[in-house]
């Protein structure tokens, strides 16, 4: 079987980049104004396609500022812009965005670049955030946990993010995904049919912030995790 996964992983690898080449990129490059539904709905071909489904539990919330994942790999990305339509902006890497096309995707979608080799990284990176709050109107998705953990426990959050929140007073839902790896496990080069699954849980307001808010929103994360791991095998 595992030889089926490793084809399917291939497959699947094959179908993100034509489709992100031949059609993501082309037409939100014409159609600027409408990438956020472009990407909705090329998402969600792509899921279909590689044998994705996406279902959620909890609502939501379409006021947050920023949104807070545990992180896996792309389908993390894919499955959730193929689950919504307010087309957020991811915080990645920057060497993400020196890559070929994937780069140039970023870039079309102002997503946003952080150096981690660069102390003045956090500044720039709150700067951009506050930008999008601010003008754009635009959602910023992030993984503070920086890298993808290869277990079911999450990696300690970086102090960044909670800084951040803190410092521009912003609205945060944090949300736990479940069976994006199994679906596309980028570390062991195989894939599977499967569902991933997105828990939104309840929002947290600038007004409602203590001092033990983000080490709570983890261990709450965490719960999630292994409740769905439990009682419906699904990993994060």
């Amino acid at each position: 079987m595992k030889i089926f996964a490793k084809i399917k992983f291939y497959f699947s690898a094959f179908i993100i980049a034509s489709i992100t080449m031949l059609v993501t990129i082309p037409l939100i490059a014409i159609f600027r104004s409408k990438k956020g539904i472009i990407i909705h709905h090329v998402n969600q071909l792509i899921l279909f396609l590689i044998g994705g489904k996406v279902i959620s539990s909890g609502d939501i919330d379409t006021n947050a500022d920023m949104y807070i994942f545990n992180h896996q790999g792309i389908i993390d990305i894919i499955a959730f812009e193929a689950l919504q339509k307010g087309h957020s902006r991811w915080v990645a890497k920057k060497e993400l965005f020196n890559i070929p096309y994937i780069g140039y995707l970023l870039k079309l979608g102002e997503m946003i670049s952080v150096d981690r080799n660069d102390k003045r990284g956090l500044m720039q990176l709150m700067k951009n955030v506050e930008y999008s709050k601010t003008l754009l109107k635009r959602s910023v998705a992030i993984f503070p946990e920086g890298t993808r953990a290869k277990s079911q426990k999450l990696i300690p959050f970086k102090q960044g993010t909670k800084a951040i929140v803190e410092k521009l007073k912003l609205r945060v839902q944090p949300v736990v995904i479940t069976g994006s790896k199994h679906l596309l496990d980028e570390g062991n080069s195989t894939a599977h049919n499967g569902i991933v699954k997105y828990t939104f849980l309840d929002s947290i307001d600038n007004c409602d912030l203590d001092s033990q808010w983000y080490t709570e929103v983890q261990k709450k994360m965490q719960e999630v995790i292994d409740y769905e791991y439990k009682y419906t095998n699904r990993s994060r």
